[in-house]
């Protein structure tokens, strides 16, 4: 067969596509792939060409700065605090916060929007969370997925996507609870409340986020290396998938009007917006950094409206709603409120083992033993966690009352136990927690005060 050397592939020579780096059989006069045509650059030495171009993209894109990630990240843990003084600096609160503390703080209450025209509530839910774990979950995916949308689209926009798909995220949680009376079914529960509770949480904005690079991979498929294409794109169908079948299972607890809301409107954004490809100029343009300030303006301003209303007295249908939450705790399925009873119990008897051992205060170990041991069976694993925590609590009393002299050796290997014990606690926590509705991404309603 004569040799064409303009295109092996035509004459009968396999070569790779300098789109994808697929391999491009003999006589094929496109790729079957990315549907690049054959043409007279096609040569033995492209064949490293994909790999070269998919490496300039990653370096050109994944060095840039992602600053105002972290700065979020500092801005809902600085939050989280502020809350965590006002309930008097409790571990155990940080199962969850009260419901006075959460409204204080500019959780989404449709009552007091509605009625009292608190739109700040709109906004300040962005940045709330009602307990440890769900601000752990939601900063560990802003960490995750942050820094790809910054580096891709530039902070301005970012920010941008961040605030506003948020916001999409609480007025689609706003619009989809109904009258206390109406009957939503099994399937309109998945959206549907009919309790106006607290709402608050990050995780619709990260659902915006993903929404964005949902769209990203699609949209520019044909310029980008196949890595990108893999990570982004159709490539989040199954981790979106996933998040909408927990959301089902862990209705009542989980806010799935908010994820779709922020889903959506990330998408939808994403649509109508580029991205800074590899090798433009880091300058943009002003409407852009007007629009970036103008969130930032947005969110300071709403907090300074939380501020301004910080110590207002919950109007009476709050108060009776709050009351009503005390009684009910919530529609919750059974196992979310074993897991919280549980937690509460381990969280008690931790606060109790510390106070031993850094204070020689025994006081509360015989209330934190008898909650631990009355906390509903979970799981194997559980169980043996409260084994070993209701061990160290019985240990740290004896050392305390049953010597002259504090043994500082042996409470410093029963310490060195606990550290351990900790570990396997978090690790419980993370692998276990979906099982009892503790999920990645939520956005969580207040489940009791």
């Amino acid at each position: 067969m004569p040799k064409d050397p303009t295109n092996d592939a035509v004459v009968g020579r396999p070569t790779m596509c300098r789109n994808c780096g697929s391999i491009i059989g003999a006589g094929q006069q496109q790729c079957a792939v990315c549907g690049t045509r054959v043409g007279s650059a096609a040569n033995p030495s492209l064949e490293t060409a994909p790999k070269d171009e998919a490496m300039r993209f990653a370096r050109a894109v994944l060095n840039r700065p992602y600053k105002f990630t972290i700065a979020l990240l500092v801005a809902n843990i600085f939050v989280f605090i502020l809350m965590w003084q006002s309930s008097g600096m409790n571990f155990s609160v940080l199962n969850f916060f009260s419901y006075d503390v959460l409204v204080a703080y500019g959780a989404k209450v449709n009552y007091l929007v509605r009625e009292q025209h608190q739109w700040w509530r709109l906004i300040t839910p962005i940045f709330i969370h009602i307990n440890l774990l769900h601000l752990m979950v939601n900063m560990y995916s802003l960490w995750v997925v942050g820094p790809y949308v910054e580096k891709l689209y530039g902070s301005a926009k970012f920010v941008v996507f961040w605030i506003v798909t948020g916001i999409a995220s609480i007025v689609a949680s706003y619009l989809t609870v109904l009258p206390p009376d109406r009957q939503v079914g099994r399937l309109g529960s998945f959206l549907f409340k009919t309790m106006d509770a607290p709402s608050a949480g990050a995780s619709g904005a990260l659902f915006g986020l993903v929404g964005v690079l949902f769209v990203f991979g699609i949209k520019y498929r044909r310029e980008l290396p196949e890595g990108f294409k893999r990570a982004f794109g159709t490539g989040l169908i199954p981790m979106i998938g996933l998040n909408l079948f927990i959301g089902f299972v862990g209705r009542g607890l989980i806010d799935n009007a908010a994820h779709l809301g922020g889903l959506v409107a990330g998408a939808f954004m994403a649509l109508v917006i580029d991205y800074r490809r590899p090798g433009e100029r880091s300058g943009i343009a002003i409407t852009w950094r007007v629009l970036q300030f103008a969130c930032i303006a947005l969110s300071l301003l709403g907090f300074i409206k939380a501020a301004q209303h910080f110590r207002d007295p919950l109007p009476g249908y709050l108060a009776q709603q709050k009351t009503t939450l005390e009684e009910r705790q919530v529609d919750l399925p059974d196992e979310v409120k074993n897991f919280v009873a549980y937690a509460k119990a381990t969280t008690e008897a931790q606060e109790a083992f510390n106070l031993a051992q850094n204070r020689n205060d025994v006081s509360a170990i015989d209330g934190a033993l008898t909650n631990l041991q009355s906390a509903p069976q979970l799981d194997p694993t559980a169980d043996q966690l409260r084994n070993q925590l209701s061990s160290f609590l019985s240990r740290a009393k004896e050392l305390e009352t049953n010597t002259s002299a504090p043994n500082q050796a042996a409470k410093n290997a029963l310490n060195n136990e606990f550290l351990e014990w900790i570990k396997a606690y978090s690790n419980w926590l993370r692998t276990s927690g979906p099982n009892y509705g503790l999920v990645e991404a939520t956005e969580a309603q207040s489940p009791q005060p």
